[in-house]
């Protein structure tokens, strides 16, 4: 069970969908994923899935919107121990590419199946996501009003910048298996280059 499941109780039907779909698409893929697949996984019969969800579009909006809340809420707990807006938007990176170490399967999900639904892609108003932005807008209006980030850059558009980047490296670090000194070093790289962009002159 993966470090993002382990707060969630084993009997509950619809995590267990939640759980065995996560699985099944990483292995398989949104398209080729079966609902009967889906529903061997969680070890529920077939007809179950239709009681928790209206299709395989709908689950995978529901498994997207379960495990960014995760995200989201840890990442705001990891962040409130840091201080200094510079050690903060590195730990938020190096917790981003963690992902492709700690849970694969999550981070194959977010980088790669949820573009194959086109409900998700046209329809899906996308609340978490847009969350997740406003926490990486936060570091850099944080680092802007501490004197620490210049002030000719506006931070949705940065946040948007930055989350695009760190999308990117983690579906690299997620298809090469990529070690965790990879992780690292990656880390390393790509804050330098967001700092030295954002450091006020």
């Amino acid at each position: 069970m993966s470090q993002a499941d382990k707060s969630r109780p084993a009997t509950d039907k619809r995590e267990r969908i939640l759980d065995g779909a996560l699985k099944a698409f990483a292995r398989k893929g949104f398209y080729n994923t079966k609902v009967s697949e889906i529903a061997s996984e969680a070890g529920v019969a077939d007809g179950t899935i239709y009681l928790y969800f209206k299709s395989k579009d709908d689950l995978l909006i529901s498994l997207f919107e379960d495990r960014m809340e995760w995200v989201i809420d840890r990442l705001n707990t990891e962040l409130s121990t840091v201080a200094g807006v510079e050690e903060r938007l590195r730990r938020a990176v190096e917790l981003h590419f963690q992902l492709a170490i700690e849970e694969p399967d999550l981070a194959e999900f977010i980088t790669v199946e949820l573009r194959q639904s086109s409900k998700f892609m046209k329809e899906y108003k996308n609340p978490k996501f847009l969350d997740y932005l406003k926490l990486l807008e936060s570091l850099v209006e944080d680092g802007q009003e501490q004197g620490a980030f210049r002030l000719d850059v506006e931070p949705r558009l940065l946040g948007r910048v930055i989350f695009g980047a760190l999308d990117e490296v983690l579906l690299l670090l997620t298809f090469s298996r990529s070690p965790n000194r990879d992780v690292v070093e990656m880390t390393r790289q790509v804050t330098n280059i967001f700092i030295d962009g954002l450091r006020a002159r």
